[in-house]
């Protein structure tokens, strides 16, 4: 992984955009002799199109998802069925340019260098994907502790929710812990740890030891290795970087002080503020059709009121009133007491499923982004009822009220909606990581996974 504005990014999907943008380049100028074919002009016009041709069509994978961690996993069909709408987006997108700005030259991209893209892009994430599932980049892990933090370890390391692989080859039993993980991969604790790491030929080495004030934590041996090349990272650092998560079960006070991030410098502000503002007012006029169709649809419906507002707790535990459109009926909650919106809801109306599953009930929340109560990207904001229980039952809730919700996050776009306490664990792992890492970069990332999410319905209920 490397780190780009705080923000973990994978080394193979960051060299695979690389990539790609040169085999765009490189297919717009193989096709360049057709495009100025009978046409004044020399090549030096075409500068222009090609780059802008190479970045709309890369943009348009991104939409789609193509360079999220489970694209990598993908087979040869499920990636032909991605490449195909995404260069039909890009073209789509191409023309659209070509009648806004027709002094730029972008008429002239053919079909061709779409065909030809398409078809080399393709080839690369063959290529590319084909040599990250080799075993020969396999990272070989070892982990420092048997308990439930080093199973969850193995699980992750299992999952292979990333472009590369990594196998964990053994634990290391220390006193203290209730074993969680299978006998067979214990490792003889009476080897020195820097001489297991070499035996194994470790990669690294993960220490999910709880308690480490005891004389049985291995802290000379755990610096030898580090000294001898090995590196030696937290469990909890091996999560925020592979899954996005801050893991509350492996999370000491100390990793969250001094751990950096947590930028709220007055420079960020601004610079969210300006994205809030310019997301919502573009996203909004781009939408403003359709939420007059779901108005339409909602009145129809069963004649209720059209929008619905809601108490949420914002930012510094302040309670406001979200708007949004209403996708229940009008007694989804007769008894006046709050209830977890569940799978297939009952109380969700006809039109109330789509809107959610589209996420569209979510558009009139713009306005609480104007009035300064929400940001664009941010945690969801949750009902004062659920959060004092989940303050009460969860370690670290309140800190993801540090910064304004947002309309989507990153939680959002990495899981669906929370139905549970255990739900809420796990969406709390991924706030959690955007309150610490947050950025106007991270921003832009969670902006185009949510416009899959809402193309392909990810996570409604």
């Amino acid at each position: 992984m490397i780190r780009i504005f705080h923000h973990y990014v994978s080394k193979i999907a960051f060299m695979l955009l690389l990539l790609e943008v040169l085999i765009l380049l490189t297919a717009a100028v193989a096709s360049a002799p057709l495009w100025l074919k009978g046409r004044p002009g020399g090549a030096e016009q075409l500068y222009l199109p090609a780059l802008a041709f190479a970045l709309v069509v890369v943009f348009s994978m991104g939409t789609l998802g193509m360079y999220q961690h489970n694209q990598a996993r993908e087979d040869i069909k499920s990636t032909l069925l991605r490449i195909l709408p995404s260069f039909v987006l890009g073209f789509a997108l191409m023309n659209l340019l070509a009648n806004m700005l027709p002094g730029a030259q972008f008429g002239r991209l053919g079909s061709m260098v779409f065909v030809l893209g398409g078809a080399s892009v393709l080839l690369a994430r063959l290529v590319v994907f084909t040599s990250a599932q080799s075993s020969m980049l396999e990272q070989r892990l070892i982990v420092i502790g048997d308990g439930a933090i080093a199973r969850e370890c193995m699980e992750l390391a299992a999952s292979s929710v990333g472009f590369h692989q990594f196998r964990v080859v053994g634990f290391v039993p220390v006193a203290g812990e209730a074993r969680s993980v299978p006998p067979a991969m214990l490792l003889p604790s009476d080897l020195p740890l820097l001489e297991l790491a070499r035996r194994y030929a470790a990669d690294e080495i993960v220490v999910s030891v709880g308690d480490r004030r005891n004389g049985a934590f291995p802290v000379r041996q755990l610096l030898e290795c580090a000294l001898g090349g090995v590196p030696v990272t937290d469990a909890a650092s091996f999560f925020e970087r592979e899954a996005c998560q801050i893991r509350v079960d492996s999370l000491q006070p100390s990793y969250l002080i001094f751990g950096g991030g947590f930028d709220q410098s007055l420079m960020r502000a601004a610079v969210k503020r300006g994205f809030d503002l310019l997301a919502s007012g573009a996203i909004g006029l781009a939408a403003l059709p359709l939420m007059l169709l779901t108005a339409l649809a909602i009145k129809i419906e069963d004649g209720g009121p059209v929008f619905y507002r809601q108490e949420r707790v914002g930012r510094d535990n302040r309670v406001f009133n979200v708007l949004k459109f209403r996708s229940m009926r009008q007694d989804a909650e007769q008894d006046g007491k709050p209830k977890w919106a569940a799978l297939d809801d009952p109380r969700v109306t006809m039109v109330g499923h789509w809107i959610r599953k589209l996420r569209i009930d979510e558009l009139p929340q713009m306005l609480n982004v104007f009035r300064g109560e929400m940001s664009f990207v941010g945690p969801r904001p949750e009902r004062a009822y659920f959060v004092a229980q989940l303050c009460e039952q969860i370690a670290y809730y309140n800190v993801r009220h540090g910064i304004k919700p947002g309309i989507t996050g990153l939680a959002q776009v990495r899981y669906s909606y929370a139905a549970s306490i255990e739900d809420s664990v796990r969406k709390l792992q991924y706030d959690l990581y955007y309150v610490k890492n947050n950025s106007l970069f991270l921003d832009l990332l969670i902006l185009l996974d949510t416009v899959q999410v809402v193309l392909f319905g990810k996570g409604g209920r």
